[in-house]
């Protein structure tokens, strides 16, 4: 009977320690998720005549956890999108705040509707710019 009763106990103990850390499990990620997009991205941009560069780190703010994995996984994807929305930008649109703020809406409906292409839903909440930098 003691037997019984230690087992009971120990598979009780075992049981709420499971439980306790599937429960930390879930709430471990309180809020976004912030997510580099790493290496700073360097394009030229601006169509014929003399290169123009533009350098730019980008990081996504995510809501949830599979976000954060579906954006881990279609990195090269969204990278090459990265690549070809900033090469294809002109001077007018990278110089201005209005350009500056629009690039970032731009680049974050793309990601959205890459995301959504490989997945069911993509919860990005913002795509912000770490650094900007270009020469003309």
């Amino acid at each position: 009977m003691l037997k019984k009763c230690l087992l009971f106990i120990s598979l009780l103990g075992l049981s709420l320690t499971a439980w306790a850390q599937e429960e930390s499990a879930e709430n471990l990620v309180d809020g976004a998720i912030y997510i580099p997009m790493q290496p700073p991205f360097v394009v030229n941009y601006g169509g014929t005549g003399r290169l123009k560069y533009l350098k730019t780190e980008l990081t996504l703010r995510v809501n949830d956890v599979h976000t954060a994995a579906a954006v881990r996984h279609h990195m090269p994807l969204l990278r090459n999108a990265m690549v070809m929305l900033f090469s294809r930008q002109s001077e007018e649109a990278i110089t201005t705040q209005e350009g500056v703020s629009q690039l970032r809406e731009t680049a974050k409906q793309e990601i959205i509707a890459l995301l959504e292409s490989e997945q069911d839903e993509a919860d990005v909440l913002e795509v912000y710019f770490n650094d900007l930098i270009v020469q003309k």
